[in-house]
C-alpha cells in the first residue's frame, strides 16, 4: 500500500509524489525509541476507513501515555502538513486526527493551530500549481478546528475561521459546496448570543446578497431558522428590502436561484437543499400557495422538460408529509401532476430517464411517516385518478401499498369498487401528450377518445384489486380479501337484475354496462386470485400467533375451511337468487344438476373428514370445488369432469368398505371397469391441458394425496403422455382453440392499447428506423414468396382466364396488326384476375396459418408434458420406495434419448432439463428406493442387461451416462438392505442381497471389455469408477479384467483408465476383505508384471502417452507402498530396473507432474532426486554474446561510425576477411539492416551485368569484387551520406 507524508510533500506539481518516507531530523533520538510511532501517520493516510480510525485512536493513546512534548509537537506538525495531501482519504484522515488531538489536549490553543495552518498553507504566496493543495490545507484545517468542539470557546478564532471559509468559497472548482456545509455546521453549534456578537457582522455582506446564488440563499435561510430573534424582519428589510423571503418583490430572483440549483444537481438526481429550505419557509410564512403557483407552476413547469421539471416533481414528492389535506388536494390535482403523468408516458421508451422510482419512494416515505387515514386515502386516490384516456399511469401492481394502514386500504378498496361500478370520468385528472394536443387542436373533436375511458379504467381497477390480494406484504384481513374475491367473481360471471340486502354486490348496479372484453379479463383475473388464495397464509394477528406454534397451513381461513369453498358457497347463493342475479353464461338443467350433486359430494366429504382425515378425501373435495368453480367458465367440460370424479369417489368408497373376501372379485373385474385412481389420473391430465397456474397447483396437490393408491395402469397413462411416439396422436387433444382465440383477441387489444399509449413526440430518426425495418420485412417476405415454388394449379387457372378473354392469342400472333381488347372485355378480365389472385392469396395465408398453428400446437404439447413431469416428480418424492417406480426407468430414458436427438428449441431444452433432473436426482439419487423385489428378480436382471447393452450401442456419451446410471440404480435395488447375518450366508451374499452376482458381473465385464477394446465407445472411465466405488463385490470380480487391460487396452487412454480402475480397487478396504491373502498377493503380482511391461514401452510421444505414464506411476507408487507395508511376497526387482532405465538419459531431472511422480516412486526404492545446477550451454552463451552488441545505448555513436574503426575490414558471412574489403563499411555484427541492404544491392548489380548464370567459386569472388569496386565507390559515398543522416535520426 502506497502512502505519502504530507509534511514533506512538494506542491510544485499536480501529480501525487512517490510514497517515500521523509528523512526526519531527530537530534535527541526521541523517535528512534519507538518505530511504531511513525507507522501511525502512514496508517492515517491509507484508503481503508477502519484502518484510519484505528490509527487515530492508537496515536492519541500513544501520545497520552508518552507525555513527551517533542512527540506532541511532531504530531501536530505532521498532521498539519498532511492536510494538503493529494488523496482525498488521506486529507480526511489527517483532519480527523488533528480534530481528535485538539479535543483531547486542551492545553493547545486554537489560535496557535490556526496560525500554523495559515503559515504552512499560505494562499497569498502559493503558485498556480500549488493553489489547489493549499486550498485543501486551509479548508481541512478549519474543518479540524470546527470538529474539535472547542471553537465556540475562542471567539476570535471562530471569527477568523468563518472569514477564511468565506474566502475559500471562491475556489468552487476544488471545494464545491464544502465551505458552505462547514459554515452551516459551525452555525448550528454556536449560540444566538455569540452569533449576534461575533458572526453577524462578518456575515452581513453574504446575507445581503442572499438572492444572488443558491449557496448564499441557503445560508440566509439557515440563519433565519436558527437565529430568528437576531435576524428580525427589520434587519431583513434593511438587507433585502422586504420583510419576507417569498413575495412578489423577490419572485424573479427566487426563480433564477431555483433554476440554477436544479441545473447544479442534474447528475446527482437529488433535491437541492435550498429548494427544500424554501419549501419549509413558504409553509412557515403561510405563502405556500403563492410559492407553488408562481414559482413551481408558472416558472418551473413552463420550461421545456428537463431539470426544472424534475425539481418540481421532487418538490411535490417531498412536500407530501408537510401539507394539509386541502393543500394536498390542490397540489395533486394541478398542472405538476399532469406533467408528471406525461413524463411517465413518454419515459416508457428505452434509454430514457425515469422519475417514477423516485416518486414511488417519496410516496412510500409519506405512507410510512403519516398515519392519518384521510391523507393516505387522498394520496392514493390522486395517483389513481391521474389517467391517460381513462387508464391510470401508475402500475396496477404498486409496491407502495405495502405501507398503507388497514383502515385506509379498506376505504381505498371501497372507492375502487365504486369507481368500477360508477366511473366518474369528470373527476379524473386526464392529460394528453404534445402530439395528441396538436391533433386535437386541429380536429377540435375529442369525443372519440373519451369513449374508451370507462373500459380502460375498469380493466385497470380489477388488477389493482387483485394486487391487494396477491401481494403478501400488504396489510389485510380476511374480511377485505373476501370482499375483493367476491366482487371480482360476481362481476366476472353474474349481472345484477334487482338489488337485495342479502347480496351486497347487487347494491351497486353498473351504470355503463360491462363490455365482454372487460368481463373476460375479470374472469381470468379471478382464477389468478384464486391461485393466490390457495397459497395464502393465515391472516390476522391472533391466527398468526397460533399458526407459529404448529405447522403452517396455506390456502385456508381462520375456521379451517378453504377459500375456494367459501367462494363456492357464495356462488351457490347467487344461483339461488334468480330474481336478483342473472348468470352471464346460461346454465342448463344438466349444469344445475351437476352443480347440486357437486355440493352434496363436498358436504359428504366434509363429514367424513371430521371423522377421519384421510388424504384422498381432501383431494376429492379440492377437485370437486375447483372443477365446480370452473363451471362458470366452461360449463360443458366441467359437467363431464364432475360426473367422472363422482364415479371415482363412489368407487373408491365402495372398494374401501369391502372386506378381504372381495379382493379377488375386484381383481377379476379390473378388466371390465377401471380403477378409481385411473379415472382420477385421467381427470388430472385433462385439467393439466388448461393453461392455468391454479389448475397446475391443484393437480399437483391432489395427485400428492392419491399417490399411495396409484396403480400400474394409472402410472402407464401418465407415461403414455410422455411417450415420444405418441406426439401426433395426443397433440390434437391438447390444443384449445377457444382459449387461443380469446388470447389472440386479448393480445390484439393490448397491442392496440400499447400502440395508442406510446409516446407521440418520437424522434424522426426512430420513425425512419421503424419504416426501414418494415421495408426490410416486406422485402424479406417478397424474397420468401419468390423462393417458393410456383403453384402449377394456379398457373393453369391463370392461363385459362387469359385464354378465355383472348389475351394470350394477341401475343402469340405473328401478324403486324395488334388487336386490343375493348373496355368491357378489359374490365371483365380485371375482375377475373382479381378474384383469381384473391383466392390464391387466401390459400397462401391459409398455409401460413396452418404452419403457425402447428408450431403453437407443438409448444402446447411440450408445455403439457412439462406439467405431466411434475406429477412424476411428486410421485417419486412421495412414493420413492414403491415397486411402481421401477416402471419409470426405461420410459424416462427413452424421453431423454429422444430429446437429445431432436431439435434444440427453448421448450425442448426446458423439457429435457426437467426430465433429466427428475431422473438423476429424484430417481437414481433419491433417499428412498424400492427394497421389496420379491418375485421380480428375473425381470430386473433382464432390464439391467438391456440397459447395459443399449448404453454400449449409443453414439453419445451424455446419453449413455443416463443408461449406466439406471443400471447402477437397478444394482442398488437388487442389493437391497440385508439384515441377515446368519453364518450360512457368505459375505458376498450378505452384501449383494438378491442379486445374481455372476450374471451381473458377466454383464459389466462385457461392458468393461467393450470400453477397453473399442476405439469409439460411448462408455467412459468415470462410469466404471463410480461402479467400483459403490459396489465392492463387483469391483473385486472385475479387478482381473481391469488388470489385463493395463497392457491390453486398444489405446493409451484406455490403458490409463485401466490403471485408474485398478488403483481404486486396490485402495478399497472392502475389496481386500472379500479376497483371500493368496488371491490378494496374486493380484498384486499380476499388476506388477503388467506395469513392468507397460513401462518398458513408455515413450512420451504425445499427451495421451504422457497422461498414461503418470497414471501408471501413480498405480506403481501405491502398489510398492502396499507391498512394503503389508510385507507381501511380490517381486519388485524387474519393476525397479525398468524405472531406473527410464531416467538413463537424465530426461526426468526437470520439474513437472510426470517427473515428480517418478521420483516419488523411486524414493520408495531409496533413490533421491539429484540436485542439478543450472549450467548454460555453449549455444546459449553464444546467443547472449550476439545479442549484447545489438542493444545500443541512446545518444552514443555505433562502433562503425567512430574514426578509429571506420576503415577496419568487415567480415561477411561465408567470406574471409581479405575478401570483403569495402571502404567505409560498417563495423561488425552491429551493422544490422544496412549491411544486408548493401549485400542485396551488390547481388542485383552483379546479376545485371552480362555474365553467365553459373555459380562463382571463392577464388573468383575477390577478383569480381575488385573489378566492381571502382564503379560502385561514388554511388556508395552518396548513399552513405544520406543513410548516415537517417540512421542518426532513427537512433
Amino acid at each position: 500500500m502506497q502512502t505519502a507524508v504530507m509534511g514533506e510533500m512538494k506542491m510544485d506539481t499536480d501529480t501525487e509524489p512517490d510514497p517515500v518516507r521523509p528523512a526526519v531530523t531527530d537530534s535527541r533520538g526521541v523517535l528512534k525509541q519507538n518505530r511504531q510511532f511513525l507507522d501511525y501517520f502512514w496508517d492515517i493516510a491509507k484508503p481503508e476507513r477502519e484502518t484510519r480510525l484505528r490509527a487515530v485512536e492508537r496515536l492519541i493513546e500513544h501520545v497520552k501515555k508518552g507525555e513527551q512534548s517533542d512527540e506532541l509537537k511532531y504530531t501536530l506538525k505532521r498532521l498539519i502538513d498532511g492536510l494538503c495531501h493529494a488523496r482525498e482519504e488521506a486529507r480526511t484522515g489527517y483532519s480527523l486526527a488533528l480534530a481528535q488531538v485538539l479535543s483531547v489536549f486542551e492545553e493547545i490553543t486554537l489560535r496557535s493551530m490556526l496560525d500554523q495552518i495559515r503559515e504552512k498553507h499560505n494562499l497569498q504566496t502559493a503558485s498556480k500549481k500549488q493553489i489547489k493543495y493549499v486550498t485543501f490545507g486551509n479548508f481541512f484545517g478549519v474543518l479540524a478546528l470546527s470538529q474539535s468542539t472547542r471553537l465556540h470557546k475562542e471567539t476570535d478564532v471562530l471569527l477568523e475561521c468563518v472569514k477564511l471559509l468565506q474566502s475559500l468559497s471562491q475556489y468552487r472548482e476544488y471545494l464545491r459546496d464544502l465551505p458552505r456545509k462547514t459554515m452551516a455546521d459551525i452555525l448550528n453549534e454556536v449560540s444566538e448570543q455569540m452569533f449576534e456578537q461575533v458572526l453577524f457582522g462578518a456575515l452581513q455582506e453574504d446575507l445581503s446578497s442572499a438572492l444572488s446564488s443558491p449557496e448564499q440563499l441557503e445560508l440566509l435561510l439557515l440563519v433565519m431558522r436558527r437565529f430568528s430573534s437576531t435576524l428580525s424582519p427589520a434587519h431583513l428589510d434593511k438587507m433585502l428590502g422586504t420583510t419576507s423571503i417569498i413575495n412578489t418583490h423577490t419572485l424573479p430572483r427566487l426563480v433564477e436561484v431555483m433554476k440554477t440549483a436544479a441545473r447544479s444537481v442534474k447528475k446527482e438526481c437529488v433535491l437541492p437543499a435550498v429548494a427544500s429550505d424554501l419549501l419549509h419557509v413558504s409553509l412557515r410564512e403561510d405563502s405556500f400557495m403563492f410559492f407553488w403557483d408562481k414559482v413551481v407552476i408558472d416558472e418551473l413547469i413552463s420550461d421545456p422538460p428537463g431539470p426544472s421539471h424534475y425539481l418540481a416533481f421532487r418538490l411535490m414528492g417531498v412536500s407530501l408529509p408537510l401539507l394539509s389535506v386541502s393543500q394536498l388536494q390542490y397540489v395533486l390535482s394541478g398542472e405538476v401532476m399532469r406533467r408528471y403523468g406525461e413524463h411517465v408516458m413518454t419515459a416508457q421508451l428505452p434509454e430514457r430517464f425515469k422519475f417514477s422510482p423516485e416518486m414511488d419512494e417519496c410516496v412510500s416515505v409519506f405512507l410510512r411517516s403519516c398515519s392519518d387515514v384521510e391523507k393516505q386515502l387522498l394520496v392514493l386516490q390522486a395517483f389513481t385518478q391521474l389517467t391517460h384516456r381513462g387508464a391510470p399511469v401508475v402500475s396496477s401492481f404498486w409496491k407502495v401499498l405495502e405501507h398503507v394502514e388497514l383502515s385506509a386500504l379498506k376505504a381505498y378498496t371501497h372507492w375502487l369498487k365504486e369507481s368500477f361500478c360508477h366511473p366518474q370520468t369528470l373527476e379524473l385528472l386526464e392529460f394528453s401528450t404534445r402530439k395528441q394536443r396538436r391533433s386535437q387542436d386541429a380536429a377540435q373533436d375529442s369525443a372519440p377518445q373519451t369513449e374508451d375511458c370507462v373500459p380502460r379504467l375498469r380493466k385497470w381497477i380489477i388488477p389493482r384489486l387483485a394486487c391487494i390480494v396477491e401481494n403478501h406484504q400488504v396489510k389485510k384481513d380476511e374480511e377485505l380479501v373476501t370482499e375483493i374475491a367476491r366482487f371480482i367473481f360476481f362481476h366476472a360471471f353474474f349481472d345484477t337484475v334487482k338489488s337485495t340486502a342479502e347480496i351486497p354486490e347487487t347494491q351497486r348496479k353498473l351504470s355503463p354496462p360491462l363490455d365482454p372484453n372487460t368481463r373476460n379479463m375479470a374472469g381470468s383475473t379471478f382464477f389468478s386470485v384464486l391461485h393466490s388464495l390457495s397459497v395464502l397464509p393465515l391472516l390476522g394477528e391472533s391466527v398468526q400467533t397460533e399458526a407459529a406454534s404448529r405447522r403452517s397451513v396455506l390456502g385456508v381461513m381462520a375456521d379451517g375451511s378453504m377459500w375456494v369453498h367459501g367462494l363456492v358457497r357464495f356462488a351457490n347463493i347467487l344461483l339461488q337468487h334468480t330474481k336478483h342475479v342473472r348468470s352471464a353464461h346460461t346454465l342448463s338443467a344438466d349444469h344445475t344438476h351437476a352443480w347440486d350433486s357437486m355440493l352434496q359430494s363436498v358436504e359428504a366429504l366434509s363429514k367424513k373428514m371430521k371423522k377421519s382425515a384421510a388424504p384422498e378425501h381432501s383431494a376429492f373435495q379440492h377437485l370437486f370445488l375447483i372443477i365446480g368453480i370452473q363451471m362458470f367458465k366452461a360449463p360443458d367440460d366441467s359437467v363431464e369432469l364432475l360426473n367422472d370424479l363422482r364415479c371415482c369417489m363412489e368407487q373408491a368408497q365402495a372398494k374401501k368398505s369391502k372386506k378381504k373376501k372381495q379382493k379377488k372379485s375386484d381383481a377379476d373385474s379390473e378388466g371390465a371397469e377401471p380403477h378409481w385412481v385411473e379415472v382420477v389420473v385421467e381427470i388430472l391430465l385433462s385439467l393439466l391441458a388448461q393453461p392455468s397456474r391454479l389448475i397446475r397447483s391443484v393437480c399437483k396437490t391432489a395427485f400428492s394425496r392419491v399417490c399411495p393408491y396409484l396403480t400400474q395402469p394409472a402410472l402407464t397413462a401418465i407415461l403414455n403422455v410422455l411417450d415420444p411416439g405418441k406426439d401426433e396422436e395426443e397433440s390434437g387433444v391438447l390444443v384449445m382453440d377457444d382459449n387461443d382465440g380469446e388470447k389472440k383477441k386479448k393480445k390484439k387489444e393490448t397491442q392496440d392499447e400499447e400502440e395508442e399509449d406510446e409516446e407521440d413526440d418520437e424522434q424522426e430518426a426512430e420513425d425512419e428506423d421503424e419504416s426501414d425495418s418494415s421495408d426490410n420485412e416486406d422485402d424479406e417476405d417478397d424474397d420468401d414468396d419468390e423462393e417458393e415454388e410456383v403453384d402449377q394449379n394456379f398457373r393453369l387457372d391463370l392461363i385459362k382466364v387469359l385464354q378465355g378473354q383472348n389475351a394470350l392469342a394477341a401475343e402469340e400472333e405473328d401478324g403486324s396488326e395488334d388487336e386490343e381488347l375493348d373496355d368491357e372485355a378489359m374490365m371483365k378480365l380485371d375482375e377475373n384476375l382479381a378474384s383469381l389472385f384473391g383466392e390464391q392469396k387466401k390459400k397462401v395465408q391459409a398455409k401460413k396459418d396452418e404452419k403457425e398453428r402447428l408450431r403453437k400446437e407443438k409448444t402446447l404439447v411440450r408445455d403439457f408434458k412439462i406439467k405431466v413431469l411434475d406429477l412424476l416428480d411428486v410421485f417419486l418424492c412421495k412414493q420413492g420406495s414403491s415397486v411402481l417406480v421401477l416402471g419409470l426407468v426405461e420410459p424416462l430414458l427413452s424421453v431423454i434419448e429422444n430429446c437429445m436427438s431432436s431439435e434444440s428449441g427453448q421448450h425442448e431444452q426446458d423439457f429435457l432439463r426437467r426430465a433429466a433432473h427428475i431422473f438423476r436426482n429424484q430417481l437414481c439419487r433419491g433417499k428412498h428406493y424400492c427394497r421389496e423385489v420379491e418375485g421380480r428378480e428375473a425381470e430386473l436382471h433382464d432390464m439391467l442387461e438391456r440397459l447395459i447393452g443399449r448404453a454400449q450401442k449409443l453414439s453419445e456419451s451424455s446419453v449413455a451416462l443416463y443408461y449406466f446410471s439406471a443400471a447402477l440404480y437397478l444394482v442398488k435395488v437388487l442389493r437391497g438392505v440385508m439384515t441377515d447375518t446368519d453364518s450360512k450366508h457368505t459375505a458376498e451374499q450378505r452384501v449383494m442381497g438378491k442379486m445374481d452376482v455372476a450374471r451381473v458381473t458377466s454383464c459389466f465385464r462385457d461392458a468393461l471389455s467393450s470400453f477397453m477394446t473399442r476405439r469409439k465407445t460411448p462408455l467412459t472411465g468415470d462410469m466404471f469408477i463410480e461402479l467400483f466405488n459403490r459396489f465392492p463385490v463387483l469391483c473385486a470380480n472385475l479387478l482381473d479384467t481391469a488388470v489385463e487391460n493395463i497392457t491390453g487396452g486398444v489405446r493409451e487412454h484406455q490403458q490409463g483408465q485401466a490403471c485408474v480402475l485398478v488403483l481404486r480397487a486396490l485402495q478399497c478396504k472392502e475389496v481386500k476383505q472379500l479376497m483371500a491373502d493368496a488371491q490378494w498377493t496374486e493380484v498384486c503380482q499380476k499388476t506388477t508384471e503388467r506395469l513392468t511391461r507397460t513401462l518398458q514401452k513408455a515413450e512420451c510421444k504425445n499427451k495421451a502417452v504422457y497422461e498414461k505414464t503418470v497414471k501408471v506411476l501413480e498405480l506403481a507408487r501405491f502398489l510398492i507402498r502396499a507391498v512394503h507395508n503389508q510385507k507381501l511376497e511380490v517381486k519388485l526387482e524387474d519393476l525397479q530396473n525398468v524405472l531406473r532405465s527410464m531416467n538413463a538419459d537424465g530426461s526426468l531431472q526437470k520439474s513437472g507432474k510426470l517427473e515428480d511422480t517418478y521420483w516419488s516412486v523411486m524414493k520408495l526404492f531409496g533413490l533421491q532426486k539429484p540436485k542439478v545446477e543450472k549450467v548454460k550451454n555453449a549455444r546459449e552463451e553464444e546467443q547472449e554474446e550476439e545479442e549484447e552488441p545489438k542493444k545500443k545505448k541512446k545518444g552514443f555513436l555505433p562502433e562503425s561510425k567512430k574514426r578509429k574503426n571506420r576503415k577496419k575490414p568487415v567480415v561477411l558471412e561465408g567470406q574471409d576477411t581479405a575478401d570483403t574489403l569495402t571502404p567505409g563499411g560498417g563495423g561488425g555484427v552491429g551493422e544490422g539492416k544496412k549491411k544486408r541492404r548493401n549485400n542485396k544491392k551488390k547481388r542485383s548489380e552483379s546479376e545485371s551485368q552480362n555474365q553467365p548464370p553459373a555459380k562463382k567459386t571463392k577464388a573468383q569472388l575477390p577478383q569480381s569484387n575488385e573489378e566492381q569496386k571502382p564503379k560502385q565507390k561514388k554511388k556508395k559515398n552518396k548513399k552513405r551520406k544520406k543513410k548516415s543522416g537517417e540512421r542518426s535520426s532513427a537512433e
